[in-house]
């Protein structure tokens, strides 16, 4: 009895415990980008129809080139014998049944390359697949990087939100004490309510950012997202040289693997139209039921004849034409993504490069500048307006490193999309 209360009791508390180890996975979205990647891949609908649909083609291709099925034909002769009774369908008292069975044979070659074309379809639906998850995963990294930086932002914002308070009760300190004017605790004042107006301003940008990111992933749009904690580590320089990512390009993007695997079907295709000019066969036998015994074999041979060479040759221009537009196209997609590949790289360079100089040189100035500034505001050495435009700087060189972290992210992940995989 005991251990029938265990197990039950087991039971309840593994019942409860999956939708509370649910929630806590849920809690864990959002805080980091590879929790909405992991979570967008097993989720989206739409990639899930791109896969389903590049594993329909896969099983497409395992039916191509298969032979049609017989057919069989069966004949009464003489349902009557000759009037001497009732109209009937029984083989034994007819006077001839034929059994007649067919079987269609394409010429030599043809079932071989109709398979390959399946096949290569079939390699262009999973490519379809994979740019597709390539787009969805850098529209997430991107999101990702936004978030972080408006994430980012309102914290800075708040910091100098609270040092703007404390501005703010030392010049009406010192315009108590008639060392400041009252415009400088206006000024303050003014200041203060632009940074609280500021901070609703990226409260609204962050909700709207956690409505797209959960409608990438596909969770409902006021679901919650966890405060992002990091953005992951820029590859080094040495890896980002542009000839080497241009070769890994060439070969893994998932459009030029898709306008490969089209190219190719064209040409296996033109090449069955070519087969057209051959005959297709059929061949078949007919036992004949003569009373209750067969007594009788024949043996059938059929072929089609090409003879309507216009609609022929047209089929081979129009299959070739095809094919140099599945050139063209491979072509064309080879130079977008490669321009794309480079624009990345510059602007990556660009954002890595700025938040050098802001990290080490911007930064450091602005807050020895403010330091100076507020010394001298108290010691009535500067007026409110100077020390307020030192506090400006500090702020404007955070942000300023922040976004160039954020646009760092968000051309990493360009980069990644035309790779098809991540660096």
């Amino acid at each position: 009895m005991q251990l029938t209360l265990r197990a039950c009791a087991l039971a309840v508390a593994l019942t409860l415990g999956a939708p509370l180890a649910n929630a806590l996975d849920d809690q864990k979205i959002g805080a980091s980008v590879e929790s909405l990647l992991e979570f967008a891949r097993e989720r989206n609908p739409e990639y899930a129809s791109m896969r389903y649909e590049a594993e329909a083609a896969g099983e497409r291709s395992a039916s191509a080139g298969a032979l049609p099925d017989p057919k069989l034909r069966v004949e009464l002769e003489d349902i009557t014998k000759m009037g001497e009774q009732n109209p009937t369908l029984s083989p034994s008292r007819v006077g001839q049944a034929k059994y007649q069975i067919m079987q269609e044979l394409p010429w030599f070659g043809k079932r071989d390359l109709q398979r390959e074309v399946a096949t290569l379809e079939a390699e262009g639906a999973k490519g379809k697949a994979y740019a597709m998850w390539a787009d969805l995963a850098s529209r997430i990294k991107a999101g990702y990087a936004q978030l972080y930086y408006i994430h980012e932002n309102e914290r800075l914002t708040k910091e100098i939100l609270d040092l703007m308070s404390r501005l703010e009760r030392v010049s009406q300190v010192r315009y108590a004490g008639g060392l400041a004017a009252q415009s400088d605790a206006i000024r303050a004042q003014v200041e203060l309510t632009n940074m609280k107006n500021e901070l609703v301003m990226l409260d609204n940008e962050k909700r709207m950012l956690h409505a797209r990111l959960n409608m990438l992933i596909a969770r409902p749009p006021n679901a919650p997202l966890a405060d992002p904690e990091r953005l992951r580590q820029l590859p080094p320089p040495a890896h980002l040289e542009y000839a080497a990512l241009a070769d890994r390009v060439r070969g893994r993007n998932p459009r030029l693997s898709s306008d490969d695997a089209r190219v190719r079907a064209a040409e296996k295709s033109r090449d069955l139209t070519y087969k057209n000019r051959y005959p297709d066969f059929a061949v078949g036998f007919a036992p004949m039921q003569s009373g209750k015994s067969v007594k009788e074999w024949e043996v059938m041979f059929e072929m089609n004849i090409p003879i309507q060479q216009s609609s022929r040759r047209a089929m081979e221009r129009e299959s070739e034409a095809m094919l140099s537009a599945a050139r063209a196209r491979k072509d064309a997609t080879a130079n977008e993504v490669l321009s794309e590949l480079a624009e990345s790289l510059s602007a990556l360079e660009a954002a890595r490069r700025t938040e050098s100089i802001i990290t080490n040189s911007l930064l450091p100035q602005a807050e020895l500048t403010y330091k100076s500034a507020l010394a001298s505001y108290e010691n009535g050495k500067v007026d409110f307006a100077t020390l307020l435009d030192a506090q400006r700087q500090i702020r404007q060189a955070r942000q300023g490193q922040i976004k160039a972290q954020a646009d760092a992210q968000t051309r990493l992940a360009e980069i990644e999309r035309l790779l098809g995989e991540e660096l």
